[in-house]
């Protein structure tokens, strides 16, 4: 009888520099197929690479960060080095909650759309509405 295969997980680091990789494309308005096309890559690899299963070599991170237009460090914004061991993790709580929010599909989607509105009376009415829908949801039911 054959053992079960353990299934990949991703390392902290890996997920995290490709949750960047994922949330800097997505602010620029690029698509997966995009990005693997200027890589010379499958957008398979890209979405690989986006949930931290494949790690990003040194030269491909290099080629990324040009064709997203910010620096290699980018990628690496809130991981921390541990003083007393070799063990490095990211820290989830550096992460300021707009940059939580902004990684999120749901939210991505929800300021760019929020950006196209341009006038001042109905973004008001927006982020009225959210509010109102948002703290509703505190409210026990009745």
């Amino acid at each position: 009888m054959l053992a079960a295969v353990p299934r990949k997980q991703a390392n902290p680091i890996d997920a995290q520099v490709g949750n960047r990789v994922r949330l800097r494309r997505m602010l620029v308005g690029m698509s997966q197929e995009k990005l693997a096309e200027m890589l010379g890559l499958t957008f398979q690899q890209v979405q690989k690479y986006e949930k931290g299963i494949n790690r990003i070599g040194a030269g491909r991170l290099y080629q990324v960060a040009h064709i997203l237009g910010v620096p290699i460090g980018y990628f690496y914004e809130d991981v921390v080095e541990h003083q007393r061991s070799d063990a490095v993790t990211v820290n989830h709580h550096a992460t300021p909650p707009v940059m939580e929010f902004v990684s999120s599909g749901e939210g991505l989607q929800l300021a760019l759309a929020f950006m196209r509105i341009k006038g001042p009376k109905v973004r008001k009415r927006v982020i009225d509405l959210v509010k109102s829908l948002a703290y509703d949801d505190d409210e026990p039911s009745s």
